[in-house]
């Protein structure tokens, strides 16, 4: 009998419940709205429970060896996870969506697609997390990275070779809310053979859908906007290819970075108000983005949905709205201006993370981006003193309030 693993190499089906796939969106056509909440899910086939159960099970009974009901080994399968993997690859229009422990265990499972001395070219601007797992794990086993400046799709033409295998795109990026041209990337990668993934994190599938814009995969941190609550952590992945599922597929069976059934719960509870909670943090961030640029204090805010922003019309090509990130440095850039401000904000949240329904205050420099060398964080424009609100869905006029009293 092949070994477990081996069982999952081919097994695309392994992320459709039962073994069935869903009926393909062309044939059940879904608004967004109405996704969030069907697409992909079923009432429970043994009970009818209208939300999907929480299958705290590690194994299944088979009838007979390797005769089961589609399941066998929760790290393989569960029955909570699939319904959540066919609901996420139906919202970014894609046919398969693998699970995966966190944002970074599925940043590692597309790494481990290459081999050494392959090339990755990614944006010079991205989260800390991506850059430290980059540099720190997989540059020691031969892979080889380089950061440009993306929102520049000029400079990716110029930089790509032959030995670059993957290009990474972040849009909006985090922390600089910097706007790379989706298309033309992803044209620019496939014409020198390479793989593109865009980690929509910061957009959701609501705002910005990268597979239809030519994307290979779709990255998503779930822990943020995606279940919306700050009480879980989980990645995903996205693709269209039948290949590049069977690989990935049987990278997260083997290596085993798999979610538990209760978080995938909380994700699939959390997805249902996407659309609501979207449209909340992008009004309020809209708000609190002109109240910052209208401020006196205020020295610059990074916001894409202000006409002044260099990627904005790029934005607006590829994206519904803007989300709720801002980003914004104080007249006379000092550091103890930046600190007496963080440590004065009432509602705002001095916290890592974002995309939940509070606000949330961050200092990149010390807390999201503290792995990337600061000469590096200067040289890409990442101040010292730079502050990233992740803006809720509180009431605009109380945020607005709080931020008036912390500056002073």
């Amino acid at each position: 009998m092949p070994a477990e693993a081996d069982l999952c190499q081919n097994n695309v089906s392994s992320i459709t419940p039962r073994g069935k796939a869903p009926a393909p969106m062309s044939a059940k056509p879904m608004k967004f709205a109405t996704k969030v909440i069907h697409a992909g899910i079923e009432p429970d086939p043994t009970t009818g429970a209208v939300m999907t159960p929480i299958y705290q099970t590690s194994t299944y009974a088979q009838a007979s060896p390797g005769q089961h009901k589609g399941y066998e080994y929760s790290r393989t399968h569960n029955p909570t996870r699939t319904p959540l993997q066919n609901n996420i690859a139906a919202l970014e229009e894609g046919k398969h969506g693998l699970c995966f422990a966190s944002g970074m265990a599925a940043i590692d499972a597309v790494v481990k697609l290459l081999a050494p001395g392959d090339e990755v070219i990614a944006g010079n601007d991205l989260y800390g997390g991506t850059y430290r797992i980059f540099t720190k794990v997989f540059a020691a086993y031969g892979i080889q990275f380089r950061f440009l400046p993306l929102h520049n799709a000029g400079e990716l033409e110029r930089a790509i070779t032959p030995k670059t295998k993957l290009v990474w795109i972040e849009t909006p990026t985090n922390p600089l809310l910097n706007i790379a041209d989706i298309g033309e990337i992803c044209r620019v990668a496939k014409a020198h053979g390479a793989m593109s993934v865009v980690d929509n994190t910061f957009a959701t599938p609501y705002l910005q859908r990268p597979l239809t814009l030519g994307a290979d995969i779709v990255m998503h941190s779930l822990t943020k906007y995606m279940a919306g609550h700050s009480d879980v952590v989980m990645g995903a992945l996205v693709t269209n290819s039948d290949e590049l599922a069977q690989r990935l597929t049987f990278i997260q069976n083997a290596c085993g970075a798999t979610p538990g059934p209760q978080d995938c719960f909380l994700v699939l509870r959390g997805l249902k108000t996407l659309h609501l909670r979207m449209e909340r943090h992008c009004q309020n961030g809209r708000r609190i983005a002109d109240y910052l640029a209208a401020h006196p204090k205020v020295d610059k805010v990074y916001y894409p949905g202000h006409a002044s922003h260099p990627g904005h019309t790029i934005a607006q090509k590829q994206m519904a709205d803007f989300a709720g990130m801002v980003s914004f440095t104080l007249k006379g850039d000092r550091m103890e201006d930046a600190v007496r401000f963080m440590e004065s904000i009432e509602l705002f949240t001095l916290a890592e993370s974002l995309g939940g329904v509070e606000s949330l205050c961050c200092h990149p420099a010390t807390m999201t981006h503290a792995s990337i060398p600061a000469a590096e964080r200067a040289a890409n424009g990442l101040k010292d003193t730079l502050i990233r609100l992740s803006v809720g869905i509180e009431d605009a006029d109380d945020l607005m309030a709080d931020l008036e009293q912390a500056i002073g």
